[in-house]
């Protein structure tokens, strides 16, 4: 009978320890709320606070910094890129364990993460509706996109190599890392490293190039933040460098006039089918000098003559261009010299000054026809330069006659008015001596 008992407990045993079992998985169960609850995100407060105490500049700046970012200004917290994952959308890779939020994003990630927002056309509109939501899929198609989402190459830039993370201001603020002044340093942080670019085969001088250059001196000296920068040439987000056939419409984009004369000069097919790029070929690129018209000869010979045999007809047209536009320089120094000259004698040829200023357009146009490779485009502006320059030099010399004709009659006439003046001085001194002698007659005749 024990033994039929015994063999009776043993279920009783089992669904016991099932039971017991159930209650424990339910126990753990029951308590993930309360530990989930224990690791509570913390604040963006919090973020800052304990960052400023950091040590380390690398932990400590973001917090220094990221009360100015145009983000933090707009609202957003830490939490907003560094917070749960779920809500990020992100690679969980990056989230640090036992901490439940991101530290330091992976580069191939941030993309994706700046987009999250930047790409979302309805979020956008209620922080700034005139901003692009495009730029990440224009990223994917630049050289730094393809190498990084698509080789996996993370030493390209990214979007905090341009915009950097925790204060980023708006384009339109001159301390911002994308203001026009800033952009070349900020590419050439890259760009000039020679030994983050060895990889990549290119040369590092071209932030050094362009400084020096007629755009990089017409910005960083003159203060004109219309000048192109890198920017303006290889695009934003899409950048890249423009292939052959694309230089001139680059270009084009200020020098739109240019571009039209080149675009119909029969030239443009040639250098595409050549390989040769545009403007590029005579102007260079990150190192093009103030045009003057030494370089039409100087062309003539380092440019020209690689297609067209030195001595011929079409070698030689930048040489008889030049000459043109000199001869037109050469009368409108002569004609402004004959204006300033009766200008300073007090003839009035302000018409005359006026009409020579066309001569300076006339030169400007000539030069600008040059790009047509073609001396008979440039003789006509200069003809009509000549003729206006001709006019205005036969007014000032008119101006100078008339002045000197002025001064023959004002020579003549002195001696003639100093007589008359002499006469009636002496005649006044007659009459005088003849009033004092009637005085003295009738003084006699009362006493």
């Amino acid at each position: 009978m024990n033994k039929a008992r015994a063999q009776d407990l043993t279920p009783r045993r089992q669904g016991r320890a099932v039971a017991l079992a159930v209650l424990a998985v339910l126990a753990v169960l029951l308590a993930l709320p309360a530990a989930a609850r224990a690791q509570e995100m913390p604040t963006s407060q919090a973020c800052i606070s304990c960052h400023l105490k950091q040590k380390d500049p690398r932990l400590s700046a973001p917090a220094k910094t990221f009360g100015t970012d145009i983000h933090a200004q707009k609202g957003f917290t830490c939490l907003d890129c560094h917070g749960d994952v779920a809500h990020r959308g992100g690679d969980p890779r990056n989230i640090a364990p036992g901490i439940g939020f991101l530290t330091k994003p992976d580069r191939r990630d941030i993309p994706a993460m700046c987009g999250r927002c930047h790409s979302d056309p309805a979020f956008m509109k209620k922080y700034n509706p005139m901003l692009r939501v495009d730029e990440v899929a224009e990223y994917r198609t630049s050289v730094h996109g393809k190498r990084l989402l698509e080789l996996g190459d993370t030493a390209v830039a990214t979007c905090i190599d341009c915009h950097p993370a925790h204060r980023i201001l708006p384009p339109s603020d001159p301390a911002s890392s994308v203001y026009p002044t800033h952009v070349a340093a900020t590419c050439g942080r890259c760009h000039s490293d020679a030994t983050r670019m060895a990889r990549y085969h290119i040369p590092t001088n071209q932030v050094k190039l362009w400084t020096a250059s007629v755009h990089g001196v017409q910005m960083l000296k003159k203060g004109d933040v219309t000048a192109p920068t890198c920017n303006d040439c290889h695009g934003n987000h899409g950048a890249a460098p423009p292939g052959a056939a694309d230089v001139p419409h680059v270009c084009g984009q200020c020098h739109a006039q240019v571009a039209t004369i080149f675009a119909g000069n029969g030239h443009d097919s040639i250098f595409t089918a050549n390989k040769l790029p545009g403007c590029v070929t005579c102007h260079s690129n990150h190192d093009i000098v103030l045009p003057t018209d030494t370089l039409l000869t100087n062309r003539a010979h380092t440019v020209c003559e690689r297609c067209h045999a030195p001595g011929t007809p079409a070698a030689g047209q930048f040489v008889v261009m030049r000459g043109l536009i000199d001869s037109l320089s050469a009368v409108q120094t002569q004609s402004q010299n004959v204006l300033n000259q009766a200008d300073y004698l007090g003839m009035d040829v302000s018409q005359a000054q006026f009409d020579l200023s066309n001569v300076t357009t006339a030169l400007t146009t000539a030069r600008t026809a040059i790009h047509s490779f073609r001396a008979d485009s440039v003789a006509g502006q200069i003809t009509a330069g000549l003729h206006t320059a001709n006019k205005a030099t036969r007014q000032g010399e008119a101006a100078l006659a008339e002045h000197s004709y002025r001064r023959l009659g004002l020579a003549i006439s002195v001696p003639f008015i100093l007589g008359l003046a002499a006469a009636l001085w002496l005649r006044l001194r007659v009459i005088e001596a003849e009033q004092r002698d009637e005085d003295d007659t009738d003084y006699r005749e009362l006493h």
